[in-house]
């Protein structure tokens, strides 16, 4: 089995998740699940966002998206360690989206080193993409 690469000394990226969705999947889970689906993965201030919109589904997407990408960063995946509502996208004054992270999710990003969560996010009708870069300042 490969072992995962080494972060090497002295730089300050710590961490680094990609993810993309198809947003029909998210519209599929919110027909079939509803409410449970929408409590289980998102922040209440993350459902309010979405349900503001006329197609919420794109923007559940992309947030999905991130959560994901913040697994892969920790190197955790998705589970025990690092659950759906350890992290939450919220916005800046100019509406930039920036990753609130739960108080164990905070605990994690110190046990890796890491100070910040650089976060870029992205959605047409039908995919939704996630960036996230883990860095220490």
């Amino acid at each position: 089995m490969t072992s995962l690469p080494e972060i090497p000394a002295g730089t300050n990226v710590m961490g680094v998740g990609l993810d993309s969705i198809e947003v029909s999947r998210i519209k599929d889970s919110l027909d079939r699940h509803g409410q449970h689906f929408l409590n289980k993965i998102f922040s209440v201030g993350e459902q309010a966002y979405c349900n503001e919109k006329s197609d919420p589904a794109p923007f559940y997407a992309v947030r999905f998206a991130v959560k994901e990408a913040m697994a892969k960063a920790f190197r955790t995946g998705m589970g025990k360690d690092f659950g759906w509502l350890d992290s939450e996208v919220v916005h800046g004054a100019s509406g930039e989206p920036f990753v609130q992270l739960s108080q164990s999710g905070e605990a994690m990003l110190k046990k890796i080193g890491a100070t910040k969560v650089l976060v870029s996010l992205t959605h047409l009708s039908t995919v939704a993409s996630a960036i996230v870069i883990l860095v220490s300042t």
